[in-house]
């Protein structure tokens, strides 16, 4: 099963939704409650990262047999260094972003906890691939 969503840049109010549909999709093929959440936080927090950096971007959920796979691909401004992205608190939101509650600097690093394994690639001004894996049996 492969299933697609898209995500606007900027679009708080629809925030959330793709990450809604992961998890209602997860649940109704009847996949452990404790994989489905990680699935969720983490497929969240990559949607959440193209609301607030880029102009656009697309989520998909891949289920195989044993494992869950979530793609978060944008069309951004790409990230300037992996490794800083990656530590706690670290932030390049928008102020705007910051007074709505967000950009707190904890989605890459909340995303590489939840998953298995985790794949980053990003281009300068082209956007960002992430890539999370979730084994499920």
């Amino acid at each position: 099963m492969v299933l697609h969503f898209s995500v606007e840049g900027g679009d708080f109010a629809a925030a959330g939704e793709a990450a809604s549909k992961i998890k209602k999709a997860l649940r109704k093929i009847g996949i452990d409650a404790g994989v489905i959440r990680r699935v969720a936080i983490a497929a969240y927090e990559a949607e959440m990262n193209i609301v607030l950096h880029a102009r656009r971007g697309r989520m998909t959920l891949e289920v195989a047999e044993d494992k869950l796979r979530v793609i978060a691909e944008d069309e951004g401004p790409g990230i300037a260094d992996v490794d800083q992205a990656m530590q706690e608190g670290f932030s390049t939101a928008s102020d705007l972003a910051r007074e709505m509650g967000f950009g707190a600097g904890m989605g890459l690093p909340n995303m590489k906890k939840c998953s298995d394994t985790i794949t980053i690639e990003t281009v300068k001004d082209r956007g960002t691939k992430v890539i999370m894996d979730f084994n499920h049996r």
